[in-house]
């Protein structure tokens, strides 16, 4: 039997990306509190977060989602990495007020300083899995942004996309700014 990389490719992308995953959910976490969820995308959730974001390209200052969708349609998987908020409990000030408990009650939905910091994190230990298997990736705020709005990741306030892809040519490099 003979196949050839382009047969194989996308079977290839859901093992990176599903390894991608695992690393992002081993990586370290403040106090050992995991706060994140993390997802695959394949085929028709490919496309349908690639439509979100053509349309919320529409939208003042977002222009750039539309050239992100593209590049999201360009990938064999997505690796969807997001936070649910919480506080850790710790008292540090990073987030702009003295206590945990006050800035549970003065700015409830504003994320713990750790919430992003961790995810900040996973998606760090998420490029690394792609970059050892030579998949190119590039992380995306806009393919967060319309996988919450899709309700992909439930129960999170904050998420990044990672397309993963491999051609001949990476379709997240040479990007035109927008």
């Amino acid at each position: 039997m003979i196949e050839n990389q382009t047969d194989t490719r996308n079977e290839t992308l859901r093992h990176v990306a599903a390894l991608m995953m695992n690393a992002a959910r081993t990586a370290p976490k403040a106090r050992g509190i995991d706060n994140l969820e993390i997802a695959m995308l394949t085929g028709d959730a490919i496309e349908r977060l690639a439509s979100k974001l053509k349309e919320m390209s529409a939208e003042p200052s977002r222009a750039f989602f539309a050239r992100d969708a593209e590049n999201i349609l360009q990938s064999g998987a997505v690796v969807l990495v997001g936070s649910r908020y919480g506080v850790m409990g710790l008292n540090c000030g990073w987030c702009g007020f003295p206590t945990c408990a006050e800035k549970t009650g003065q700015a409830p939905l504003a994320p713990c300083a750790f919430n992003t910091n961790d995810l900040g994190i996973a998606v760090g230990s998420a490029v690394s899995v792609a970059a050892d298997h030579r998949a190119d990736c590039r992380v995306l705020y806009s393919g967060g942004v319309g996988a919450l709005a899709l309700d992909m990741l439930p129960g999170c306030r904050a998420a990044l996309a990672i397309p993963v892809s491999a051609t001949g040519k990476s379709p997240f490099f040479d990007r035109k700014p927008l």
